[in-house]
């Protein structure tokens, strides 16, 4: 089946009945009890995170997501469909993970589980499991993730764009969540959720307005994008976002956590 990388609730509910789909539900563990796209597994997104500080957004290791997607029942054919219930970013960050194991085939929901009830689509409460596969991860796409090394050497040759998706207090040191606040050298501040239209139930915005606000910034799909947050979360969402224009793009999953909180790294504070 082909599907695009960014699904209209519309369009997933006229394929809930194929056989190569898998659904994975993001959200809130409450949220999925109450109503889901039929046929969605849960997925806590911890099983989707290191979860070891100081940088708890790392990638899981290989054989831990070989668990994780052994249990969905996931194997090279299928096409995944993902969404949460907060505009996109843990269903974005599953996109990138799903880019680190080389899986091929993957959709991002419009607007989550909030657009999908907001357009009378299908629900239910059911529970449901995956169909255990053997999928195993044995290596990860480099091309999609950057680490703390490889950052600092890009930052001195100026080859990349860094799109900071955290509050733009956060990005001025206002708001410091590890040990020290800022941001790094030539980032630009976008927050993950001016992407997103909060009177059309958290779908995302025009991307070509989008795309010129990002590009008065700075932030062009002329060098290769290294996006992050926090803990990688919200810019899950942004790393889509860079997909869906064509930029090439990399996640920096230690993000702030990992930088702030080293005492060597440099940092910029202010806007």
């Amino acid at each position: 089946m082909t599907l695009p990388l960014i699904i209209e609730p519309s369009e997933l509910a006229s394929q809930l009945a194929h056989p190569n789909l898998l659904i994975l539900d993001l959200g809130k563990a409450e949220t999925y009890s109450a109503a889901h796209v039929p046929g969605a597994i849960h997925v806590a997104p911890s099983h989707i995170q290191l979860g070891v500080p100081p940088a708890p957004g790392l990638l899981p290791t290989k054989e831990q997501l070989s668990i994780l997607f052994s249990r969905l029942g996931l194997t090279p054919d299928t096409h995944v469909v993902v969404y949460d219930d907060d505009g996109g970013p843990w269903a974005g960050r599953m996109i990138w993970v799903l880019d680190a194991i080389g899986h091929k085939h993957y959709s991002f929901l419009n607007g989550g589980i909030h657009a999908w009830l907001a357009e009378q689509c299908p629900v239910e409460k059911t529970v449901n499991t995956g169909t255990a596969s053997s999928y195993a991860v044995t290596e990860i796409n480099e091309d999609v993730t950057i680490d703390k090394a490889q950052l600092l050497s890009a930052i001195e040759d100026n080859s990349i764009a860094i799109w900071d998706a955290r509050s733009f207090q956060e990005y001025t040191g206002e708001k410091a969540v590890s040990a020290r606040g800022g941001h790094l050298p030539g980032a630009k501040s976008y927050e993950f959720s001016r992407a997103l239209d909060s009177e059309a139930h958290l779908k995302l915005r025009d991307l070509e307005q989008v795309k010129q606000e990002l590009n008065e910034l700075g932030i062009h799909g002329d060098k290769t994008i290294v996006t992050h947050c926090q803990t990688h979360r919200r810019s899950g969402l942004t790393y889509v976002i860079c997909k869906q224009l064509g930029w090439p793009v990399q996640a920096y999953a230690g993000s702030w956590s990992e930088w702030g909180n080293d005492p060597n790294t440099p940092i910029e504070t202010g806007a």
